[in-house]
């Protein structure tokens, strides 16, 4: 169709004034990295000077307290007992490797300085499946990179350099890359999700991530025990959501459970009554919510002590002894 009179050029939109320019997602996007951002650092092992740097191993880490304790990968300080780690402002500071645990491949370091900038641990919170997650770290050496994507399933199962087993994984589509090992993966909040720490390399948007809980329960253990205890109870398991009929049915304290997907042949699990599918709600009357509490609950105890399973088997409930052993 033509329109008479003279053409006019048509002007551009006058562009809204920030914030109101970002979408929703991306208001929540940069929200949560300029709380973030401060608090992550990169880690150098091999001294402080840059081509010390350049030719020592580097990964990420996340200030999770301001007097200086961070959280990264085992596999990246490996046996360092000394590392650097610099900030995004330009702050080189000397850190201490306080300890390890190859189990779930996290580490703690202590930087020395106080008042830094810090991402808080969070209290007992789950993330959801679909929910939006950021990663920050700094893959192949390009500092402070962010990547975001949703949380694609939780309670995944990923080895170990050494062979044992992570459970309770979380899998997330947020890009990764060598060099994001042991940064904060986190939700729209600003809220530590978890500590990144592999990738499968043949794949794309598949990345994985140790739970902020087990890292809170790993710092807590190494700070006040130096070394993480655990009992064994000879099974693998995975966080298993409950149907809520099940839940009101067998008036159940959890919404949440510990499901039993394997047992040891020759572990404390196959001496008991416990079963493969049995889905643990309770130890020694301790409500467990998923494998996070049910290793927390388990670790406070001594090994040889024997212990008492609440379990919901198929539709009903009963309590199964078990005696653990230290790992």
């Amino acid at each position: 169709m033509l329109i008479d009179g003279p053409a006019q050029e048509l002007e551009p939109a006058d562009e809204p004034a920030e914030p109101e320019a970002l979408d929703a997602y991306s208001q929540a996007v940069v929200g949560a990295v300029e709380l973030v951002g401060p608090a992550v650092v990169s880690v150098y092992v091999g001294g402080g000077e840059e081509s010390s740097r350049a030719r020592g191993g580097a990964g990420s880490g996340v200030v999770v307290t301001p007097d200086g304790y961070v959280l990264t990968n085992e596999h990246v300080v490996q046996r360092a007992r000394a590392v650097t780690v610099s900030f995004i402002d330009g702050r080189a500071l000397t850190a201490d490797v306080v300890g390890v645990d190859p189990a779930t491949d996290l580490a703690v370091l202590r930087a020395r300085a106080a008042a830094l900038p810090f991402v808080a641990l969070p209290r007992a919170r789950h993330p959801r499946v679909g929910q939006l997650c950021i990663a920050v770290g700094n893959p192949l050496g390009f500092e402070s990179t962010v990547t975001a994507g949703v949380v694609s399933a939780l309670g995944r199962s990923l080895r170990s350099r050494e062979g044992r087993l992570i459970e309770g994984i979380v899998q997330h589509t947020a890009a990764l890359n060598p060099g994001n090992s042991g940064g904060p993966l986190v939700d729209a909040r600003g809220t530590l999700v978890g500590i990144n720490t592999a990738i499968i390399a043949t794949a794309q948007g598949i990345g994985f991530a140790v739970p902020a809980t087990t890292a809170q329960w790993i710092l807590s253990e190494l700070l006040t025990q130096g070394r993480v205890r655990r009992a064994y109870l000879g099974i693998t398991g995975r966080d298993r959501p409950l149907d809520r009929r099940l839940v009101r049915a067998l008036a159940l304290p959890v919404s949440r459970a510990a499901e039993v997907v394997t047992r040891d042949t020759d572990g404390p699990a196959a001496r008991s009554d416990l079963r493969p599918g049995d889905l643990i709600i309770a130890v020694n009357g301790m409500a467990v919510d998923g494998m996070d509490a049910l290793y927390r609950h388990v670790s406070r105890l001594p090994a040889g002590t024997s212990l008492e399973l609440r379990v919901v088997r198929r539709t009903r409930t009963l309590e199964v002894e078990i005696t653990p052993t230290e790992l």
